[in-house]
């Protein structure tokens, strides 16, 4: 076969050269089912049939919550949302209807979520990232109710690079890292749930890589998760290339090295995202100095009634007492949107990204916000880690100012907030006169930034960090802090790419956080460069005309690169 490239969007850098393993096809679809003969044969029948189809969507729920469990981190997080909408009250009963109407319990699911595929694509592609995640679910349950495998990643008896057109959340979290060199998909954007998970699992990828599912079993590639490039057949030459740098990297990666800093010792905090005291051990050998985010909803979802505060307290201490001495900012409870809670009495709403979410929500609901910061108060007198606590989806000073005045009550070493909307961006010198710190979310900036859903795939480009609107409403944060002697942090998505890492604290931020597979390269790429060479850069995107053009730009002038294998 002749050399030839595929070009991609790079999720999770590495270079990888091996064989190509092929995603087997779909579960096939159920056949329409004759209709009942008698009219109580039928009712019965129908009664069997809906409660082995309800069985088969719990039991999946189940498994994938399960699997969730095992991994942790931001894996656990998506496949409960997965799990959620197996469980979906609309979607049992639009499968308790099929059945009614005749249909088999395998072709009610089938159309079930046909249906749901349909209304998703008629409304503007809502989440229409998450249509590999419906047909995953779907398969699943098909398969279960025919007696079939559920679908999976093939096992072609040695280590390979998998290709697909897309990855559902469950195939990517049951990757054996062993065994998948890399990944390569047709579908997918930077924040969709195969880049998130790629990136949480270390494993090199590549998205929206156009005939990546063309490619023939067992054909050489080597794919570079960074730029993106996939080449297909390469020549003796580019392998021992790929090889080399790969090995850099590997060499790299293994020294031993201390905590963030640029070359010049300017001290940046890299920090970890964890979602509980499950993602603990991987943070810490990672060497996480501390974490930048913790994510709190583990407590909460599934529940009708919110945990106790002594439940709560036992989950926080957990992960303060992993780090002494290390800072753990606490996000308080994001709930709204995706995550919608019981308890709460959120209201239906036409947008709910644009309604009662965050500390909005929470304000609603004061006595679920006062037991919280309790319970994160009475583990933080007890801890020997700097606890910090902050609250997400903050619009103006005032907000700040409310939630301060509640966290103050607490025994917490500062009281933050998370950027997340412009206006909290464009008015970040009196946001941080009432708060202690920020940190900024940098996937929620860019869908309010650009009124672009971040779940939806064709809206993808509007996603990339490296947008220099985006960058620009950084600085502005940044800038606040520095005049008001305060830190600031970043996140999102944008603080485990390790160039761009450079170019945010060239913009005045002060720590990073990720998840922990991203913070080798970080720290050594930032190692490599002085604090002066960071602003240097920052201003090289600030002037670039679009992302592309300012990835480049930074791409040329970073140091170390090619020694790094980046």
């Amino acid at each position: 076969m002749a050399e030839r490239f595929l070009q991609g969007v790079g999720v999770s850098p590495g270079v990888v050269v091996g064989p190509v393993a092929v995603m087997a096809g779909e579960v096939p679809e159920p056949s329409p089912g004759p209709p009942a003969a008698g009219a109580g044969a039928a009712e019965a029948e129908a009664e069997a049939e809906a409660r082995a189809a309800a069985a088969a969507l719990e039991a999946v729920a189940s498994d994938l919550e399960a699997a969730g469990l095992a991994v942790g981190g931001e894996v656990r997080e998506v496949l409960e949302a997965q799990a959620m909408m197996a469980r979906d009250p609309g979607l049992a009963g639009s499968v308790e209807r099929l059945v009614g109407q005749g249909r088999s319990a395998a072709r009610a699911v089938w159309e079930a979520f046909g249906t749901y595929r349909e209304a998703l694509a008629g409304a503007g592609e809502y989440m229409a990232a998450r249509v590999a995640d419906l047909d995953d679910l779907r398969d699943r349950a098909v398969a279960r109710l025919s007696g079939l495998p559920a679908p999976g990643v093939p096992d072609p008896g040695h280590p390979f690079v998998l290709a697909a057109e897309d990855l559902a959340p469950a195939d990517t979290a049951a990757l054996d890292r062993r065994k998948v060199l890399a990944f390569v998909t047709e579908q997918g954007g930077p924040t969709s749930h195969t880049a998130i998970l790629a990136r949480a699992l270390g494993v090199p990828a590549v998205v929206g890589c156009g005939g990546a599912a063309g490619l023939a079993d067992g054909v050489t590639v080597i794919v570079d998760g960074t730029s993106g490039v996939v080449r297909v057949a390469p020549a003796a030459a580019e392998v021992a290339e790929a090889e080399r740098r790969a090995g850099a990297r590997r060499a790299a990666r293994s020294a031993p090295s201390g905590p963030g800093a640029t070359a010049d010792g300017h001290r940046i905090d890299l920090l970890a995202n964890v979602g509980g005291p499950r993602d603990v051990p991987a943070a810490l050998a990672a060497g996480a100095e501390g974490v930048g985010l913790f994510r709190t909803e583990f407590l909460f979802l599934d529940r009708a009634d919110p945990p106790a505060p002594d439940e709560q307290q036992s989950a926080y201490a957990e992960v303060f007492e992993a780090f002494p001495g290390g800072k753990v900012v606490v996000r308080t409870l994001d709930a709204g949107a995706d995550k919608p809670l019981a308890f709460l009495n959120l209201r239906d709403e036409p947008n709910p990204a644009l309604g009662q979410r965050g500390l909005r929500a929470l304000r609603r609901a004061p006595e679920v916000l006062a037991a919280q910061l309790e319970a994160v108060g009475r583990a933080a007198a007890a801890s020997r880690a700097s606890v910090w606590v902050m609250a997400p989806m903050v619009a103006s000073a005032a907000e700040a100012a409310w939630f301060r005045e509640q966290a103050r009550r607490q025994p917490v070493d500062r009281v933050g907030v998370m950027i997340e909307i412009p206006a909290a961006a464009l008015s970040a010198g009196a946001v941080l006169a009432e708060a202690d710190f920020a940190s900024i979310g940098t996937n929620d900036l860019a869908q309010y930034t650009f009124a672009a859903d971040r779940e939806v795939s064709a809206l993808a480009p509007f996603q990339d960090p490296w947008q220099p609107v985006l960058l620009e409403l950084v600085a502005r944060v940044g800038e606040a802090g520095r005049a008001a002697g305060k830190p600031v942090g970043v996140c999102g998505e944008a603080a485990g790419d390790p160039l761009l890492a450079l170019v945010l604290v060239g913009l005045g931020v002060t720590s990073l956080s990720m998840g922990p597979a991203a913070l080798a390269d970080v720290r050594l790429l930032l190692a490599r460069h002085t604090l002066a060479e960071c602003r240097t850069l920052a201003e090289r995107v600030l002037a670039a005309p679009d992302p592309e053009t300012a990835r480049t730009s930074v791409r040329s002038l970073a140091n170390g690169l090619d020694d790094l294998g980046l």
